[in-house]
């Protein structure tokens, strides 16, 4: 069993910047951020590979959100910028099942899940 605590969320004005981490107590493959908005399903925001690095982003992200990870820590990150209200959502990230993100953000993909960090940019 993997535990995952997420890091970093806070209140924040649009177009500012919010950097979450994500450390893991184990093992990790491929890890992912998610997040929820108040009465909306949960939607897969980035993804990032173990083995190489390769990272797949939202349409809706892209260009402002960047992941990172450190495998030495078994911690992800994810700088986000120029943040809007839409962005306003509990973040959590997750380990894939596998070493690569492929192109599903079925959550069925991944195996463990962090309890959440609140987000909420304001005008």
């Amino acid at each position: 069993q993997v535990q995952l605590t997420e890091s970093g969320g806070g209140l924040v004005q649009a177009g500012g910047s919010l950097r979450l981490a994500c450390a893991a107590s184990g093992r990790t493959y491929a890890m992912g951020w998610f997040r929820q908005a108040p009465g909306k399903e949960r939607e897969g925001v980035s993804c990032i590979s173990i083995n190489n690095g390769d990272t797949t982003y939202a349409d809706s992200v892209k260009g402002r959100f960047t992941i990172s990870r450190d495998n030495a820590k078994n911690t992800v990150y994810l700088q986000m910028n120029s943040l809007k209200p839409e962005d306003t959502a509990v973040y959590y990230c997750a380990i894939r099942r596998t070493w690569a993100c492929g192109s599903s953000w079925s959550r069925a993909a991944y195996s463990y899940w962090g309890q959440g960090t609140q987000v909420t940019v304001s005008l």
